[in-house]
Formats: structure tokens, C-alpha cells, sequence
């Protein structure tokens, strides 16, 4: 499986990209808000990818932020939704913006979408709200760079969803531990008391 490429952007021609690794160019997808903050072809670029492999194809998705990468494989949870929605999806609207919009069960916003009709808005909405809730996708300080939050309240929420806690009780126990100075471990371990409580 090939979760990051690091390499020169050779080409883009949206929705597609080319980066050379070591010699070999991989031709990835990737959604407009990961394709309008790349640098100039030439450059060398870092992309946190999604491999994916069906019957008869195998693709590459490339995003610059982890919480796009989270929210297009959520996306693909939901029945009817494909790639190529979940790539959409990501064209246009943001993360957040898309977590409000479903939060808010805002149907018309949705079927704004490109291939969202009302039923597909609406099996989002329900399949959805609990896992955008709290800290799931926003996930702020995540990088491109390996993924690693920089800020010990993103990282200490990230560890606690890794350890298979849900969105909605990670947000509550990260809220009811976290203090001004803490680090990630310290965040972590009181959470973990606390839910053990």
C-alpha cells in the first residue's frame, strides 16, 4: 500500500498530477482544493495518497492534508458513493464547511454537489453526523508531512480515534483534559483515565 509520495510535481492537468519518485512518475487524482495549493511543476511536492483497487483498476488519489484524505475515504463509506463523488465532494466545498453542512442535515447545500442528488445528501447526513462529529475531520495541525499533528490537542485526538474511540467521546474526553501547556501524553493519559471512570 502507498500512503505517501514525496517527489517533483512533474505535470498537472486537473483532476490529474504526475510525481516523480526516484525516476518513476505516479499518475494520481486529487481533488481542486489539493490541485490549487500545489506549487508550479518543477517543485517538489509531499502528498499523503489513498490506493485504490477494484476488479479491473487500480488508482492512486493524492491530498495535501490528512483531514482530506479522512473525509474522501468517509465519504466512500456512505452507499452510492464512489471516487469520483468523494473527489467532488472535496472540489467543493472544504472540510470543515462540508462537516457543517452535514451537522446542519442542510440537503439543498448539498445537492449542490456535483453527483449528489437528494437521496444521496441524505443517506450522507445520516451515515455521516456521528463520524464528522468533534475533532474527526478538522484534525487542525495535521501535516503533509508524514501526518503528524504539530499541536498536543490534535495529536492527543488523533491517538485516542486510533485506539478505536469514537468521534463524539474523543471530542468530549480531549475537551473535559486537555490544559493550556499540556502535551499529547499527558493529554492521552488523563483521557484514558477519564473514560475508564
Amino acid at each position: 500500500m502507498i500512503g505517501r509520495l514525496k517527489g517533483i510535481l512533474v505535470s498537472k492537468q486537473p483532476p490529474w498530477l504526475i510525481v516523480d519518485v526516484g525516476g518513476v512518475g505516479y499518475e494520481l487524482q486529487a481533488p481542486m482544493s489539493t490541485l490549487f495549493d500545489l506549487p508550479e511543476a518543477g517543485r517538489e511536492v509531499t502528498l499523503l495518497t489513498h490506493y485504490a483497487v477494484k476488479e479491473d483498476t487500480v488508482a492512486l488519489y493524492g491530498f495535501l492534508r490528512e483531514s482530506e484524505r479522512i473525509l474522501f475515504r468517509n465519504l466512500q463509506k456512505v452507499t452510492g458513493i464512489g471516487a469520483k463523488i468523494a473527489l467532488a465532494v472535496l472540489s467543493g466545498a472544504s472540510v470543515d464547511e462540508f462537516a457543517r453542512l452535514v451537522h446542519s442535515g442542510d440537503i439543498a447545500a448539498l445537492t449542490r454537489i456535483p453527483g449528489i442528488g437528494k437521496k444521496t445528501a441524505e443517506r450522507i447526513v445520516v451515515e455521516l453526523r456521528d463520524r464528522l462529529d468533534g475533532s474527526a475531520l478538522a484534525l487542525p495541525g495535521m501535516s503533509a508531512e508524514g501526518g503528524v499533528a504539530k499541536d498536543p490537542t490534535s495529536e492527543a485526538t488523533v491517538a485516542l480515534q486510533q485506539l478505536g474511540y469514537k468521534p463524539v467521546e474523543v471530542a468530549r474526553l480531549v475537551k473535559e483534559s486537555a490544559q493550556p501547556g499540556d502535551t499529547a501524553e499527558s493529554i492521552i493519559r488523563k483521557a484514558l483515565k477519564l473514560a475508564l471512570r
